[in-house]
């Protein structure tokens, strides 16, 4: 009888401990159970949720340089400060390795690239980008006693032009099989330039306006050629609702007079394009 009753409670625990081994495991959901959804902010929402737009810039007069009082201003400096007010959030600008501009935007260690941008191919594959809203072109820099030896690009194809990497002005230089050496940001090309590391430059027309030439801080050097003409804009990442609130800020800046101002201001030409 002993042994009778040992067996059916040794039978008892197995069936008990098989029911718990049962009741841990979780339930298979329905085959058509609809997946959770991810909810992905907009860049809008992510913006206004951190309080501060953050934009990616280097130096570059007149776009984007500090004052005096070491403070950011410029003509792209000043416009982003007024679409930041727009959104209901302040600025913050980042000083960013231009080769690296689409790196530091995907990362989110800035919202866009606002810095004198050209709409290359390139760039607008990599990036959302705003209405054109600035004309530009690709100048060559030489030193004001030399210019008059390179009037041509074939006159120039002995010479090491310094560019900064990655930008238009490196594109337009290669392209037109000149030696080129990639420097930090245009502001270091002219540096080379006036200190004779490198013979000439390539940068941007509207910054060789500001800084070089009698009155300047280079008026030992002078902008000769043209190589090509250009349009700006602003980028933002793939898929950013910030790029039509932009261009419904540029408009409005157009239309009341504010853009037309502040290009004034700067010796800029802007240009409100495809609107």
């Amino acid at each position: 009888m002993k042994k009778i009753i040992a067996l059916l409670l040794a039978l008892m625990m197995s069936l008990s401990l098989v029911a718990c081994g049962a009741a841990e495991e979780p339930a298979d959901e329905p085959a058509d159970a609809p997946a959770e959804e991810e909810t992905v902010a907009s860049d809008m929402d992510y913006v206004k949720e951190k309080g501060v737009l953050v934009v990616g810039i280097t130096d570059f007069a007149p776009m984007d340089y500090k004052d005096d009082d070491g403070q950011w201003i410029g003509f792209d400096a000043d416009m982003a400060k007024g679409f930041a007010e727009t959104l209901g959030v302040s600025v913050e600008f980042v000083e960013i390795d231009w080769d690296n501009k689409v790196l530091e935007l995907d990362s989110k260690a800035i919202d866009c690239v606002w810095n004198g941008m050209t709409l290359t191919d390139e760039v607008l594959a990599a990036m959302d980008c705003s209405n054109a809203y600035c004309n530009n072109a690709q100048v060559t820099i030489l030193p004001a006693d030399k210019a008059a030896d390179y009037e041509t690009v074939e006159s120039m194809s002995e010479l090491i032009f310094a560019v900064e990497a990655g930008s238009a002005g490196e594109k337009e230089a290669t392209a037109l099989n000149l030696t080129t050496t990639p420097v930090k940001d245009q502001a270091t090309a002219l540096m080379e330039v006036a200190a004779g590391t490198c013979d000439a430059a390539v940068i941007d027309s509207l910054m060789a306006a500001a800084m070089v030439g009698e009155g300047t801080g280079y008026a030992q050097l002078t902008y000769t050629i043209g190589l090509n003409s250009e349009e700006y804009g602003v980028g933002f990442r793939k898929g950013s609702d910030l790029v039509a609130a932009l261009n419904d800020y540029f408009a409005a800046a157009y239309a009341d007079g504010t853009m037309i101002s502040c290009a004034e201001t700067y010796g800029v030409q802007a240009a409100l394009i495809a609107q």
